[in-house]
């Protein structure tokens, strides 16, 4: 390792997150007519894939703390696009479920992602290698030892 090990532009660190702002950015004018930001987007994804999901599977499908879900969630339902509910046979479950808003969205976001690759003039091969790229860095299967 040489002096150069420690500039910021060498720092895999600060190129993902910069990259993370910057796709986020590339998105907000893309969800926008969608009315979606793009945390509520990710949301949309995972239940378009399944509904309904307890709000922990949800959760830990997109990586983040159930607490720091709920508002998006709320969200979501004041726009009409899930409900909450109770889980009749475990009611400490809080279940969300897609409103039919929420599913007739999915057809109005199936060009996203054309939208996004366009942007970012990457074909979907290269975008499938840079999201394979990316998974020793996704959902905690990254470990550092001393």
């Amino acid at each position: 390792m040489n002096e150069d090990a420690l500039k910021l532009e060498s720092q895999l660190c600060f190129a993902i997150v910069t990259a993370a702002r910057n796709v986020v950015s590339i998105y907000r004018p893309i969800l926008d007519p969608l009315g979606l930001t793009h945390p509520q987007y990710l949301v949309m994804l995972a239940l378009w894939e399944r509904a309904p999901q307890s709000l922990s599977e949800l959760a830990s499908a997109l990586a983040v703390e159930p607490a720091s879900l709920s508002p998006t969630i709320k969200r979501l339902e004041s726009q009409g696009r899930v409900v909450r509910r109770r889980r009749a046979a475990d009611e400490r479950v809080l279940d969300i479920e897609l409103t039919d808003d929420g599913r007739a969205l999915r057809e109005l976001a199936l060009d996203v992602p054309r939208q996004v690759m366009e942007r970012v003039g990457l074909g979907v091969d290269d975008v499938a290698r840079l999201r394979d790229g990316l998974q020793p860095f996704a959902g905690g299967r990254a470990t550092v030892t001393d």
